[in-house]
């Protein structure tokens, strides 16, 4: 029989365990995905790739950790806390500065378009700008409403 172990039947995850619990939970708050075996191998100085993966195993067996799939950057804690609910529009500085990078690829991306497709484009850039607004991100908002209106006074060639 190949069951799995109850919430109860789970022992407590050693001090390394622990460790590499809270490594990829963290890592996963910070980037929206799991981490690689190799970025776990040098967050927490293992030697090989092979170790983290005896490590991740152990942890999987234990039910502490699950594998969605086969495939990479699949691993998720078993029992992670439940998200917490967003109760302000307030932006931590790592948020911020990657919605400016996106929005800074938007335009880029808009600014190499034909004439044909730059008006869905632009009217893209037009939310995304007043999302920066609804934010509090002011400053950055006003400094692409003006690169927004060169935009879209530029004639169509």
């Amino acid at each position: 029989m190949n069951e799995k172990p109850s919430t109860q039947q789970l022992s407590l995850p050693s001090k390394k365990q622990r460790e590499l619990l809270s490594f990829i939970q963290n890592f996963i708050d910070e980037h929206g995905y799991s981490p690689s075996y190799r970025e776990i191998m040098s967050g927490l100085n293992y030697n090989s790739v092979a170790t983290v993966a005896v490590h991740v195993n152990n942890l999987i067996k234990r039910g502490h950790l699950k594998k969605r799939d086969h495939s990479a950057r699949s691993l998720e804690l078993a029992h992670a806390a439940q998200p917490t609910k967003v109760t302000t529009n307030q932006v931590n500085p790592r948020q911020e500065k990657w919605l400016i990078e996106k929005i800074e690829h938007v335009f880029h991306e808009v600014e190499s378009l034909g004439p044909e497709t730059r008006e869905a484009g632009i009217e893209r850039l037009t939310t995304l700008v007043g999302a920066l607004r609804v934010l509090g991100l002011d400053g950055a908002a006003q400094s692409f409403a003006v690169r927004l209106n060169a935009l879209k006074t530029k004639p169509l060639q």
